[in-house]
C-alpha cells in the first residue's frame, strides 16, 4: 500500500497515542474529523495498522528482570524448527522470538521478576524443550532505548 505523507504523520501520532480522539488528529493534521475517520479504517482494513495495544510498566508488575537469550537447535530440519516455534509460543515469559543468522539459530527475549524466575524457567520449560543444542544468556543491565514507534 502506499502511503502519502499524511498518513505518515497520522500513524506517527497513533503510535505515540492512539487513544486521543479522532477529533484531535484532526486538529493535528488540518484535515476534518471524517477524513481522518476514513484514512485510519483504510490504516487497519489494509493490515497496515494491526492492533491497538495497552503499554504495561514491567516494574509494576514484577516482570523488570530482561534476559536476551539465544538457542540453538540441535538439527535444522523443517520438523525441527516447527516444533520449536509452536512450543515456544506456549512459554509466557517469552514476549518475542525472532528466527535469526549466525551461530544461533533464535534469540528469545524473556520478562520474569527476578534470577530465581529466570533459572525456574530455564530448567522447568526452555531446556525441557526437545531439540535445543544449546543455550546463552544475557541480561539486561539498564534499558536505553525501547520503543514501539516505527518512524516513517
Amino acid at each position: 500500500m502506499k502511503l502519502d505523507g499524511t498518513d505518515e504523520k497520522l500513524l506517527g501520532l497513533l503510535q505515540k497515542d492512539s487513544k486521543r480522539t479522532t477529533k484531535e488528529f484532526a486538529l493535528q493534521l488540518k484535515l476534518s474529523v471524517t477524513a481522518v475517520y476514513e484514512r485510519i479504517k483504510r490504516l487497519e482494513k489494509t493490515g497496515v495498522i494491526t492492533k491497538y495495544v495497552a503499554l504495561v510498566d514491567k516494574k509494576k508488575v514484577n516482570k523488570s528482570f530482561v534476559v536476551l537469550c539465544h538457542v540453538k537447535l540441535t538439527q535444522h530440519t523443517k520438523e525441527f524448527i516447527a516444533k520449536f516455534e509452536q512450543e515456544v509460543l506456549k512459554l509466557k515469559e517469552v514476549a518475542e522470538c525472532h528466527h535469526i543468522s549466525g551461530d544461533y539459530d533464535y534469540i528469545l527475549k524473556i520478562y520474569v521478576g527476578n534470577m530465581e524466575e529466570y533459572r525456574d524457567f530455564m530448567v522447568t520449560k526452555l531446556t525441557a524443550l526437545n531439540h535445543i543444542g544449546s543455550t546463552q544468556s544475557a541480561f539486561v543491565i539498564e534499558e536505553v532505548k525501547n520503543s514501539t514507534e516505527i518512524i516513517l
